[in-house]
């Protein structure tokens, strides 16, 4: 049975190659994308693009008006959608942070918050952290503001599983290793990932389509290899 998808951060990597992976099963899919290139690269008959920029609330509250207008449930909502600051923590400015943040946390919260009314018991919505979220796990130099915001995404979705657990959706996370990406190449120059965008996004599918059938609040860590 087809679905009606969600999906931010779309204009490379993963969610490029997600937003095709779903279209081509079948699924309804509507895609988020801050760059207007890649809109035009994605619409088909089962792909409706949307220019959204997830630090601005007015585009967030434009972007939901139009998923509302066109569907009356939403089935899955994937937050993919990343950015990333690679910098010294001496040079970090707070503007650094505060766009770091409104990508991975405000952004998320936001469009979660619009989109929660077409939602169901059996919805899902996903959000795409990163290892370098998890406590314990390896961390590295100048990566304090998107591996501290990627934190508090996860902690985001643990509560709101609690929160909606009578009546859904499920909220789950999954906390990427290395996947060969621009992102990654941006973080680690030369650095090369054991998975490639087009594997992690299957992995990505499969787990959205089913996941909140074994998990709600848990955070998976889909990690071969961190750099």
């Amino acid at each position: 049975m087809s679905k009606n998808i969600v999906i931010t951060g779309t204009s490379r990597g993963i969610g490029f190659e997600l937003a095709q992976l779903l279209a081509g099963a079948g699924h309804h899919v509507i895609t988020l994308s801050r760059k207007t290139s890649s809109i035009e690269a994605l619409e088909r008959n089962s792909i409706m693009s949307l220019s959204c920029d997830l630090t601005s609330e007015q585009s967030i509250i434009e972007s939901a008006k139009a998923i509302l207008a066109k569907w009356d449930h939403i089935d899955i909502l994937i937050h993919n959608a990343g950015m990333l600051v690679n910098k010294p923590f001496e040079e970090l400015t707070a503007q650094d942070f505060q766009n770091c943040y409104a990508v991975n946390v405000f952004g998320v919260a936001s469009l979660t918050q619009k989109l929660l009314p077409v939602m169901t018991r059996d919805s899902h919505v996903v959000a795409i952290s990163s290892m370098g979220g998890i406590q314990g796990s390896a961390k590295f130099p100048g990566l304090a503001a998107y591996s501290s915001a990627k934190a508090a995404v996860i902690t985001l979705f643990e509560l709101l599983a609690e929160e909606y657990k009578e009546n859904g959706p499920s909220f789950n996370t999954l906390a990427l290793g290395a996947v060969q990406t621009e992102m990654l190449e941006e973080a680690f120059p030369g650095y090369k990932a054991p998975l490639t965008a087009s594997e992690m996004a299957d992995y990505i599918m499969n787990f959205a389509l089913t996941g909140n059938k074994f998990y709600n609040g848990k955070v998976m860590q889909v990690s071969a290899s961190t750099p």
